[in-house]
């Protein structure tokens, strides 16, 4: 196990380094110049001038190298992680920039300040998704053909199909407005949380019960199963102690790159319901070219990606030791 972990990390920066060039290069391309935005950031030409030649927004080649020695930690290491100059403020080791958009905002603050969020919205939303897709997995391998199962196929599909911007609107159109049980918007108390989690849970969940039935129905036909009736076990253990266990594999594939799609936040979830996340910081900063802002999204996003996706694969050795 610890060779497999070592060899995932030792490719993170490969994995980083191929991700930064190409998201910065179609960045890059984006029309537009991020220091002359009417509706943010408009200094005046001399200014413009100078913040480029500062940060080496004029040539992709100079702006490539040093970004990558600042996010890296590399300039941190040869010049020291004090301040360059007397009065100024330290820098983090790892300096994703400055904000093009947001003035006198960093993107490492930035990211501070709205991963949490994302965060905890992803969470949320990932726990509902497990149990609304698990549970109605289950009942639909229970009793396959039966009018249970085909309501459960039928909700997997409408999950899937329908896009976030859809559900979300509706949902906030019934429970918000019409009920009035939900608030519309805003973030800070649970109450807050209950629709964009809802919303962002619900493709999630269409897929997991899928991934659940036809794992459920796959195990039910092996022959431990037909093992443990013939000794008498409870059709209620043998659903959730045995075939269960063994149908989740393939559901917990999926939450590696699911998980990490959910905890950095949904863009359009995030847009609906003016949660504070990173989603809404990244629709901007594309908006905008505000090129720091985006590298710096992607790469967490990145990052998360990879270390998601190593975790499923040690707890695919703990639920079944015999995989290597």
């Amino acid at each position: 196990m610890l060779p497999l972990i070592l060899r995932r990390l030792a490719q993170l920066p490969i994995i980083l380094l191929v991700i930064y060039t190409v998201t910065l290069w179609l960045a890059w391309r984006i029309p537009g110049n991020p220091l002359e935005n009417p509706e943010g950031r408009r200094p005046p030409a001399a200014i413009q001038e100078a913040m480029q030649r500062q940060y080496n927004l004029h040539s992709f080649p100079a702006f490539y190298t040093s970004y990558l020695a600042n996010a890296t930690g590399i300039r941190s290491l040869v010049r020291g992680t004090g301040p360059e100059a007397p009065g100024a403020p330290a820098r983090a080791v790892f300096d994703l920039g400055p904000s093009l958009q947001y003035e006198d905002w960093r993107v490492n603050e930035i990211l501070a300040d709205a991963l949490p969020v994302s965060i905890t919205l992803g969470a949320l939303a990932i726990a509902i998704a497990l149990a609304i897709g698990v549970t109605t997995g289950v009942i639909g391998a229970w009793r396959p053909g039966s009018l249970a199962d085909h309501a459960t196929l039928a909700l997997a599909l409408v999950g899937v199909s329908l896009p976030s911007f859809v559900v979300g609107s509706l949902l906030l159109l019934v429970f918000g407005v019409w009920i009035a049980w939900m608030p519309v918007g805003g973030w800070g108390r649970p109450a807050d949380m209950v629709l964009p989690a809802l919303t962002l849970s619900l493709p999630f969940a269409a897929y997991i019960a899928r991934l659940t039935r036809m794992g459920m129905l796959e195990q039910l036909s092996a022959d431990y199963i037909t093992t443990a009736r013939s000794k008498g076990v409870r059709e209620g253990a043998i659903y959730l102690r045995h075939a269960l266990k063994n149908a989740f594999l393939p559901v917990l594939s999926f939450l590696g790159p699911a998980g990490a799609l959910a905890m950095t936040g949904s863009f359009v979830v995030e847009r609906v319901f003016s949660v504070p996340g990173i989603g809404q910081h990244f629709v901007n900063a594309v908006q905008n070219k505000d090129l720091f802002l985006i590298i710096g999204v992607v790469l967490v996003l990145a990052t998360m990606m990879v270390l998601f996706n190593l975790a499923v694969d040690v707890l695919y050795r703990w639920v079944d030791p015999r995989i290597e």
